[in-house]
């Protein structure tokens, strides 16, 4: 079958020698330790506390929820006291408040956990709303509640399920290990979702530089007439969810669309194993595969943790760092789009995918030099943006022009970064400029909606 790809895109090092051939191993938090639930970890509302400092919680314990719609509510992933609800730095570098319990190594579950379901004599709506009790969002980084995005409007009808295999971020195998050990589990929860959408096509895309979950996913998919394995070029930013839906069906999603108005709904490879346990095995999310990996690690490899663990009790029980070359940054997720950390200190969420520990000489960055108007980022950013004249708007503060040369379009996967000869720092200031952009948008939508509910009041 031939591999199908999108236009532009860049081929960094992929780095997964370190780690791609390491079997998942569980890690277990330490007794007495303490985990932190951040109460965002997800797209949309933050939920609210359900338990005190001082109460008793168990394994698959619902801790936090919100009314909204868009959210999605969080488990707690041991057993032990509630001992503070305090601010907690995430990955993404913001403090949000987060339920902090001390584990006690029991491991008790809570009751009515592991209640299988028949998802075949199930309505829409009750798979739905399993799928939302137990937790489930994006898992390949977004964070969007699953349960929202299986549920699109009834005017957007679905033709195609596509599975987020390519996994192109350098350096993680998370996603790899997963089709290799788990690949019976990810067409299961295929399944449950093309129940929701029967006419849809099922289509697993993967990197042509993984042929052994090409293998394992085809030989997983025997016999189901309406799921497909689909080989894609190996290119990076072939999992952002635009250029899957663009390679494999060469359908366009339009600026500020979702997916469902082309007919696609995208879901990463964990995100449909997450459905898969929450349907036949009734657990909620508390468990994430992630790959710690680095020139600085004692033991790269793919390791199943529990959310809520610290990335520092993480490393320390995979065996720390290696003596002689310290790491000099650490990265949490992919090279390429994930935030740089300062500290260990950071609660695991439901999107922690990596942790990246480079030495100095992996971390290495030229000095930024001036722009030598070569138009490279422009001949490989995949949303057809021009990077060199948006990093020149977001330097002088241009917010009008930045918004008007479509800097919101960007998807910040760093392409235009990493082929800059002179190393300007594009993708990193278009970054923050499009956070200032995108806050000033939805402050004016809610100062809008709030006009028009006062004058439909007074009316």
């Amino acid at each position: 079958m031939q591999a199908l790809t999108f236009k532009r895109g860049v081929h960094p090092p992929d780095g997964k020698a370190l780690s791609a051939e390491q079997p998942i191993k569980v890690i277990l938090p330490k007794e007495n330790s303490e985990l932190f639930f951040p109460m965002s970890q997800h797209i949309g509302a933050p939920c609210e506390p359900l338990v005190a400092v001082g109460d008793y919680v168990k394994v698959g314990q619902k801790i936090a929820e919100s009314p909204a719609f868009m959210s999605s509510p969080i488990f707690s992933s041991v057993s032990g006291e509630v001992v503070d609800i305090r601010p907690m730095l995430v990955p993404g570098g913001n403090m949000v408040k987060a339920i902090v319990v001390k584990n006690d190594a029991k491991m008790v579950e809570v009751e009515g956990l592991n209640e299988a379901h028949d998802y075949t004599t199930m309505s829409n709506e009750e798979i739905l709303n399993c799928i939302k009790n137990a937790g489930v969002v994006g898992l390949g980084g977004a964070g969007f509640p699953t349960h929202v995005k299986l549920n699109p409007p009834k005017d957007q009808p679905i033709d195609y399920i596509l599975i987020n295999a390519a996994e192109c971020e350098p350096y993680l195998t998370c996603d790899y290990r997963i089709m290799l050990e788990e690949s019976e589990k990810v067409v299961r929860g295929l399944q449950i979702m093309l129940k929701l959408h029967p006419n849809a096509k099922g289509v697993i895309g993967i990197e042509m530089n993984k042929p052994k979950a090409i293998e394992a996913m085809t030989k997983a998919c025997e016999g189901i007439s309406n799921i497909t394995v689909q080989p894609l070029v190996t290119k990076f930013p072939q999992g952002s969810e635009k250029h899957l839906i663009y390679s494999i069906t060469k359908r366009e999603v339009k600026s500020g669309a979702l997916p469902a108005s082309a007919g696609c709904i995208v879901d990463n490879v964990d995100t449909v194993v997450a459905i898969e346990r929450a349907l036949f095995r009734g657990r909620p999310l508390m468990r994430r595969i992630m790959t710690i990996t680095g020139g600085a690690v004692k033991n790269p490899g793919n390791y199943k943790i529990r959310i809520g663990m610290t990335m520092r009790d993480i490393v320390e029980a995979i065996g720390g760092f290696k003596e002689d070359n310290p790491p000099a940054k650490l990265i949490a997720g992919g090279p390429m789009m994930g935030p740089t950390l300062f500290t260990l200190d950071v609660a695991t969420v439901k999107t922690s995918s990596g942790l990246l520990c480079f030495t100095a000489e992996e971390a290495f960055i030229p000095e930024e030099r001036n722009c030598i108007r070569c138009a490279k980022c422009v001949d490989h950013c995949p949303m057809g943006l021009m990077p060199f004249m948006l990093n020149q708007f977001a330097i002088r503060g241009d917010g009008e022009n930045f918004v008007k040369h479509h800097g919101l379009d960007c998807i910040e996967c760093g392409s235009c970064s990493f082929e800059c000869p002179a190393k300007r720092q594009l993708a990193q200031s278009i970054r923050a400029t499009k956070k200032i952009e995108a806050g000033k948008k939805a402050a004016a939508a809610a100062k809008a909606r709030a006009e028009a509910e006062a004058a439909k009041a007074k009316s």
